[in-house]
């Protein structure tokens, strides 16, 4: 343990399954107190005992949960330090704008981006009472360019966290709570592989576009995370954290 994020209270959603669980890992490497916000009530439970953690059942579109998992890091450990709002789905009904129905896009919007609202919402209170903390929501880079693949909703969800992100990171900087916006590249996670196990061309179409010619594995996500939530990172904020690859550097013609 080499203690980067040493005695750190952080709050991880999304914290079960692939970035969400590599930060959860590398978080309590690091020496923090981690708190995992998610609906899996059947790994949660097994993950939090695992790497030493808090689990809480949370649906991060309710506001009430939320506040709760917020509360409950803060009343066991009696800070809130970090907070990875992280949370996010990509359904395959979440396509082009002329075959995406209202119904796709309200959930992908609700999932990804309402509840980046509610979680810095619930932290900053906590944050600025103390004088100090670090939020880094999860955006994407298709929140700095068009996507080869169209996922109208996500797309559209990831650019709204990246500018509430600069925002906040703007409003609060000179309180203490930096707030930075980590914009993956495509990622090796189940929900892409999911995806893309059921159309190997549309991977393909991604991979072609990855200049290091390989999609992220989680760790790498995480290790980026740890950067912006540790005093290493104390002069970044209202920060787009480009972590894709070489993707948004590159000039390529779509197939």
């Amino acid at each position: 343990m080499t203690g980067r994020i040493d005695k750190k209270v952080a709050v991880v959603t999304g914290g079960c399954s692939g970035i969400g669980l590599a930060t959860v890992q590398r978080f309590a490497q690091e020496g923090a107190e981690v708190v995992i916000g998610d609906l899996d009530e059947v790994n949660g439970p097994g993950i939090a005992q695992e790497v030493g953690a808090t689990f809480v059942r949370c649906d991060v579109t309710t506001k009430d949960d939320v506040d709760a998992l917020f509360r409950k890091a803060f009343d066991t450990f009696g800070s809130v330090d970090i907070a990875f709002n992280n949370a996010g789905i990509s359904p395959p009904d979440d396509q082009s704008i002329l075959d995406t129905d209202l119904e796709a896009w309200q959930r992908v919007q609700d999932v990804n981006l309402t509840s980046v609202y509610l979680c810095c919402k619930a932290a900053l209170p906590y944050m600025l009472e103390q004088g100090h903390g670090s939020i880094i929501n999860t955006a994407s880079f298709v929140a700095v360019m068009g996507a080869a693949t169209s996922q109208i909703s996500y797309s559209a969800s990831k650019g709204g966290v990246l500018s509430m992100s600069r925002e906040l990171g703007v409003q609060f900087a000179r309180q203490g709570v930096r707030v930075n916006a980590l914009c993956p590249g495509p990622v090796n996670t189940p929900l892409l592989r999911e995806l893309f196990a059921k159309d190997p061309e549309l991977a393909e179409r991604r991979l072609i576009h990855v200049p290091v010619g390989r999609f992220a594995e989680p760790v790498e996500m995480a290790n980026a995370v740890l950067f912006l939530a540790s005093d290493e990172s104390s002069f970044i904020t209202a920060n787009t954290f480009m972590v894709d690859g070489g993707i948004s550097g590159a000039y390529v013609t779509p197939l």
